[in-house]
């Protein structure tokens, strides 16, 4: 198969990623992460508590651990399932079409993906980057009202129809474009092949 000239080659591969990238984050934050996973990711503390988030108590036997332990847990969780399916798809769809990401190019964009989805989704860059941003009105004025089994009313400043949720799709995006312009540089690049 004749190669395409090295800019047209670069641009494809680039609007392939991104748009692989891009369109499998709701997918892999939506239907592959667990309702748990996505409900524990953000908890911070050093109260003890079981590996299915219910409190400790003094005479437990079952294993115990922080709540900021079960976050990281739960975050770690998600990072893993959504980067196996990043991968398995870009592979998928580049080899499809009959191209090859080189293996350092692809686990360098899906390491820039798995490390900053860790970090955004554990909560505090992101409302670290809200401060500095002047966007943490936004977070407080585009909350949601949960009603619980009991019928009690709650707020809730992160989960969905949320400015919290808006602005963590729009920074993985971002994110996503730096990705895909490294795994295309370190694919394309002379000597990679």
């Amino acid at each position: 198969m004749p190669r395409l000239p090295l800019v047209t080659e670069r641009l494809a591969l680039f609007a392939t990623l991104l748009a692989t990238f891009g369109e499998l984050h709701p997918a892999c934050d939506h239907w592959v992460q667990g309702s748990k996973t996505a409900s524990r990711k953000r908890m911070y503390g050093e109260d003890l508590v079981h590996a299915d988030g219910t409190p400790a108590t003094e005479d437990s036997t079952r294993p115990t651990m922080t709540t900021s332990t079960l976050g990281r847990r739960a975050v770690a969780c998600h990072v893993a399932s959504y980067t196996a399916v990043q991968l398995a798809a870009t592979i998928g769809i580049t080899r499809a079409f009959g191209y090859r990401v080189t293996p350092a190019a692809l686990l360098a964009g899906a390491a820039i993906n798995a490390s900053t989805h860790a970090a955004i989704d554990r909560g505090a860059l992101l409302l670290w980057l809200a401060k500095k941003t002047g966007k943490t009105g936004y977070i407080e004025h585009c909350q949601t009202v949960r009603m619980d089994d009991d019928g009690t009313l709650t707020r809730e400043i992160n989960g969905p129809g949320t400015a919290w949720m808006e602005l963590d799709a729009a920074l993985h995006r971002a994110i996503g474009i730096g990705a895909a312009a490294v795994t295309t540089w370190l694919t394309t690049r002379p000597g990679s092949r």
